[in-house]
C-alpha cells in the first residue's frame, strides 16, 4: 500500500473511532438521566400508596383511568388547602312569645297555662270549684292559680302597705263587702268577689293573668 493511501486509511478510521465515541458518550448520558428519571418516579410511587399499586397492574385503559383518577385527587387535595372560611351560618331562633298589655275595661288575651287541680279543702280548691258559677272553663285555673298566687299566695288575710287585702288583694278590702259581709276572714267570700271582679274587667283568669304577667298588677 502507497504512503498516499496509508494516510486515507487511516483517516477513516479516525473518523470511524470519533463516531463511536460520540454515539458511546450520547448513550451514557441517556441512560444516566433514564436512571436519574427513574429513580424520581420510584421515590414518588414510595410516598404515594396508590402510585404504587398502579405500578403493579398490567398497561391496560383500566390503569389510565385510575391513574387520571389519582391526578385529579392530588389536584383537588392541594386546591382545599388555599380554602378559607369567610363567615359563618346564623342559627335561626323562635321568636320571643309575650302577652300583650291589657288595660282594664278590655278583654284579655287567653293564654292556657295547664295545672292539675288543687288539693281539697284549700282555698285553692275553693277557687278551683267556683270557675264554673262564673262560666269559666277549668282550662282558666292554671291562670288563676298563678295570679293570686303572685298577688297573695292565697292568702285571706295577706295584706299589702298600700290598703290591698284578701285573696284577690281587693283594693280597699272593704270592697269585698258587696260578697259578704265576712270578707275579712272568709276565703270563699274573697274568692267570690275576686272571680266577679276578674269577670267584668278582664273577661277571664287568663285575661287577668296576662295583664299581670305585662303591667305587674291587674
Amino acid at each position: 500500500m502507497s504512503q498516499h493511501r496509508r494516510r486515507a486509511h487511516a483517516k477513516r478510521q479516525g473518523r470511524r473511532g470519533g463516531s463511536f465515541l460520540l454515539v458511546t458518550t450520547i448513550a451514557v448520558v441517556l441512560a444516566v438521566a433514564a436512571g436519574v428519571l427513574v429513580e424520581l418516579h420510584l421515590n414518588d410511587r414510595v410516598n404515594d400508596p396508590a402510585a404504587m399499586a398502579l405500578a403493579g397492574i398490567p398497561g391496560s385503559r383500566s390503569a389510565a383511568l385510575l391513574e387520571a383518577a389519582r391526578q385529579t385527587m392530588i389536584l383537588e387535595a392541594s386546591a382545599s388547602k388555599t380554602l378559607s372560611l369567610v363567615g359563618t351560618p346564623e342559627r335561626a331562633t323562635s321568636p320571643a312569645i309575650s302577652l300583650p298589655s291589657t288595660s282594664p275595661g278590655s278583654v284579655g288575651t287567653d293564654v292556657v297555662v295547664n295545672m292539675p287541680p288543687p288539693n281539697p279543702g284549700t282555698a285553692q280548691s275553693i277557687g278551683f270549684n267556683m270557675l264554673a258559677s262564673f262560666g269559666f272553663a277549668t282550662s282558666q285555673w292554671g291562670c288563676l292559680d298563678n295570679l293570686w298566687n303572685q298577688e297573695s299566695g292565697w292568702r285571706y288575710n295577706a295584706e299589702n302597705a298600700s290598703g290591698a287585702y284578701g285573696i284577690p288583694q281587693a283594693l280597699p278590702g272593704s270592697k269585698m263587702a258587696s260578697a259578704g259581709a265576712d270578707w275579712l276572714t272568709n276565703p270563699t267570700t274573697q274568692i267570690k268577689w275576686g272571680l266577679g271582679y276578674i269577670k267584668s274587667i278582664y273577661a277571664t283568669p287568663c285575661g287577668a293573668w296576662g295583664h299581670e304577667e305585662a303591667d305587674g298588677w291587674y
